[in-house]
């Protein structure tokens, strides 16, 4: 199904009254491009402007992110989520320090060798900061795309990313391929939203849409349904011995990979729960009570959580670290997932 070439002036003239200022478009640079686009991942541009302005000025190139320590990374990350994101920019500043002598390589095939870096976010990266004629397309694109021409292929098919890549690739202007790049994610981010009802009046392509044409927008776009998140209880402890608090790192693989946590376990826990697991942590002497409950939703897990605060009379094992409240606000990165607890404190 292909594009008419004649739609992309129409969006240009848009996108040049329409951009948002946004902090990564200001300075474009492909350091500055490419974090911003991993942040952007699964993430609102509003939620990521203040950590991407602090992550540049703690770590404002390449060489400073591929040295930082993991602790401090993992700080400067919390509070994005999806935390494999920030392990995987390391290890491609890396890659950049050790392969391509500290810059960014402006090749659309060597910037997919880096970690983390897929399709989409090769593409932004190679038009925007390279000005490469490649097509960077993610949901935002997708749904505009098939909402244009009426499309009702599934576009969690790779089969219809590939087709509509294609079909972009016919008509990307190469004088402004990062332009229109972000202003197809922009027409999906402000105007062709993906919840809610489109603001078909203010599209540039409002004359040639087939889906607002034919009032087809609750069809298009097309997506298998998602599978039922699996549902996890969690009991969540917040454990207090002489103004310090027990935190302990997670394990080095799975979901939160290395970060830090409050103890806690995989079941809901009775009173009697409670005082047997308390007895197996050496605390005898406390006093505890009920603080903060809280559903955290990860793509395919809801952690349902229960707190409780022990005010511990002795120190319990050593299975944790103790840290001030300061030393937690600081230094340690502890996941959102937690948050509610931690605000309990």
């Amino acid at each position: 199904m292909s594009l008419n070439p004649k739609i992309v002036e129409a969006l240009l003239n848009w996108y040049d009254y329409n951009a948002r200022i946004l902090p990564w478009r200001e300075e474009p640079t492909p350091y500055r491009v490419w974090i911003s686009e991993i942040m952007l991942q699964q993430t609102r541009v509003e939620a990521v402007k203040p950590f991407y302005e602090r992550f540049m000025r703690e770590l404002p190139d390449v060489e400073a992110l591929a040295s930082v320590d993991d602790d401090k990374l993992m700080k400067l990350w919390e509070g994005l989520g999806y935390y494999n994101r920030a392990r995987n920019l390391k290890i491609a500043a890396n890659q950049i320090m050790n392969e391509f002598e500290g810059q960014m390589p402006a090749d659309y095939e060597k910037l997919l060798s880096l970690k983390g870096i897929g399709e989409y976010t090769a593409g932004a990266i190679g038009s925007i900061a390279f000005r490469l004629p490649v097509a960077a397309v993610d949901g935002n694109v997708l749904r505009v795309i098939t909402r244009i021409t009426g499309d009702e292929r599934d576009i969690l098919k790779q089969s219809t990313k590939r087709a509509i890549t294609a079909d972009l690739l016919e008509i990307i202007p190469r004088e402004r391929a990062g332009d229109f790049n972000q202003a197809l994610m922009e027409l999906g981010a402000t105007v062709c939203v993906p919840n809610g009802q489109p603001k078909c009046e203010m599209c540039p392509w409002d004359t040639v849409c087939k889906t607002y044409k034919e009032d087809l927008i609750a069809k298009i776009p097309v997506k298998t349904p998602k599978k039922k998140r699996r549902i996890e209880q969690k009991t969540v402890f917040l454990l207090e011995y002489q103004n310090k608090i027990a935190i302990r790192k997670r394990e080095e693989k799975g979901l939160l990979a290395g970060l830090w946590e409050f103890p806690n376990e995989e079941r809901s826990f009775s009173i009697e729960d409670l005082e047997q697991q308390l007895k197996k942590w050496e605390v005898a002497h406390y006093h505890f009570e009920a603080t903060a409950k809280h559903k955290h939703i990860f793509s395919h897990i809801e952690w349902h959580m229960t707190g409780f605060y022990v005010e511990c009379q002795e120190k319990p094992s050593d299975d944790f670290i103790w840290i001030s409240r300061e030393e937690l606000e600081e230094s340690y990165a502890v996941p959102s997932a937690f948050e509610a607890f931690k605000a309990a404190l």
